[in-house]
């Protein structure tokens, strides 16, 4: 267990000793989005922008004008909500090479209620031309994906979840932007599931195969751009397929799955978040649950997925 935002904090760190163009902003939430990190150890690469999201990104595209390489930070919902126009125009028209960081995504600040859950960012960060769009399934890939975003050009926006998540990306793969890695191999039913649902996946699977079902659990953590062949491959001699994701179930990795594998003949169950808004509660674990993001209801999609064949 690990939580992705302290490594990515720390990774920060690492990154601003390799590369001096790395700068950081953030708004008012360094101790949080554990940025902090990266303001002790490099304060005049750090700027406090206050509670001030459009204003922030916009002075991100300045410095990347300049040369530098800006990671933006706030809550999932602040930074992609608050700051879209900001985004859309100053970012993604010109292509500019920022790093926006949503941290706390999805339903795990759970105690805020749905003004500080972003069960959406996905989906209007994914309509954005030139954005691309990642969710790390655990604080191993965060480290991961954090170095390889700092090599890329253009425009990334990363999706972080708040509390301590299982280890299940693979220590010795290398992170690539699009790809689509194979947690799990199984040859009964796919699961194609990002973020922390992907343990969840993982979890379900071993509990499946005790009782004779073989699931294979991709994750899916490059939602725009993603390998479109290589995800129809992961289906070859496939019963049927289960996407999770702790998301709405418009504009995230179901809609990216049923279109990619659009015409296959597969049946296709999606485990998400309805639509509608996430909610205060007494912790994270009550909100999965509340919201059918489970290792049971996975379970009983890909019973239901069987009884179709």
């Amino acid at each position: 267990m690990q939580n992705p935002r302290e490594v990515y904090g720390r990774t920060l760190v690492e990154l601003g000793k390799e590369n001096e163009n790395i700068v950081v902003c953030d708004a008012d939430l360094c101790t949080s989005t554990m940025t902090c990190y990266f303001q002790d150890a490099y304060p005049e690469r750090f700027f406090e922008m206050g509670i001030a999201e459009a204003n922030m990104t916009s002075f991100a595209a300045g410095l990347s004008l300049v040369g530098k390489i800006p990671f933006v930070n706030s809550f999932a919902v602040f930074a992609s909500g608050r700051a879209y126009d900001q985004i859309r125009q100053g970012i993604c028209i010109p292509g500019l090479n920022v790093k926006i960081i949503g941290s706390s995504a999805g339903l795990s600040d759970s105690d805020d209620g749905a003004t500080h859950q972003a069960v959406e960012d996905v989906a209007i960060m994914r309509a954005i031309p030139n954005m691309t769009v990642l969710v790390p399934a655990d604080a191993i890939e965060t480290r991961k994906m954090i170095h390889a975003i700092a090599e890329y050009y253009g425009p990334v926006y990363v999706r972080i979840n708040r509390n301590d998540l299982p280890d299940v990306f693979p220590k010795d793969l290398e992170f690539k932007i699009g790809k689509p890695y194979v947690i799990r191999d199984g040859g009964d039913v796919v699961v194609f599931a990002n973020g922390m649902m992907v343990s969840k996946a993982v979890n379900a699977a071993v509990t499946l195969e005790k009782k004779g079902v073989s699931v294979r659990v991709v994750n899916v953590s490059s939602l725009k751009p993603v390998d479109e062949d290589e995800l129809r491959k992961l289906t070859e001699g496939i019963k049927g397929i289960v996407t999770m994701e702790e998301h709405s179930l418009i504009g995230g990795l179901a809609s990216v799955i049923t279109y990619v594998l659009r015409g296959s003949g597969l049946p296709i169950k999606a485990i998400g978040i309805e639509d509608s808004f996430g909610q205060s509660a007494l912790s994270y674990d009550e909100l999965l649950e509340h919201y059918g993001l489970t290792e049971e209801n996975l379970i009983s999609a890909v019973k239901s997925i069987l009884s179709y064949n």
